[in-house]
């Protein structure tokens, strides 16, 4: 920890404004060989690096500052076999709150909750993302929420039928 603590000091000498907890990995589930150590290594990428990583910064956030987490909407919903990586991103969620009531008054804590991301089709959904960094880093009254932007995704009711959706039993 010293040797971070200096590392920051001298790359960071006026402190630090913005964390963005973006990284993670994912390991499939139950049902695809998702062995102990896949889903504990995916939580440690997706939940305990965060948390660390927030930590080993704490004494080096200027007034201000913003810790921003990027989620998924699979901490709402699920499909099969994705529960090492469903599972990082609700732990995501629920450490995103729980900072925010620890640290409130001295770092803001917020998350992002895309949905899927096509990166290679449109830039329209990373920009979306990214913009959304900027909003929660910018406006010192947001804290403790979780943002989701999926282009209305998790709020569609569908029925059979509906965009080429069949209902099968």
């Amino acid at each position: 920890m010293e040797k971070f603590a200096e590392f920051v000091k001298c790359t960071l000498p006026e402190g630090v404004d913005l964390l963005v907890n973006n990284a993670m990995s994912s390991h499939g589930g139950i049902l695809g060989g998702c062995s102990f150590e896949d889903f504990d290594r995916t939580l440690r990428v997706g939940v305990v690096a965060p948390y660390y990583l927030t930590k080993l910064l704490l004494p080096f956030f200027k007034p201000g500052a913003s810790v921003i987490n990027i989620a998924s909407t699979r901490a709402l919903m699920s499909q099969a076999d994705t529960e090492s990586y469903s599972a990082a991103k609700g732990g995501i969620v629920a450490l995103t709150h729980a900072m925010a009531a620890s640290l409130a008054g001295r770092v803001r804590v917020n998350a992002i909750s895309p949905g899927w991301i096509d990166n290679s089709a449109s830039e329209q959904t990373p920009a979306d993302i990214a913009r959304a960094v900027v909003f929660l880093a910018e406006n010192p009254f947001i804290n403790a929420q979780n943002l989701v932007i999926d282009g209305g995704m998790t709020k569609l009711m569908i029925y059979h039928n509906d965009h080429g959706w069949k209902y099968e039993t």
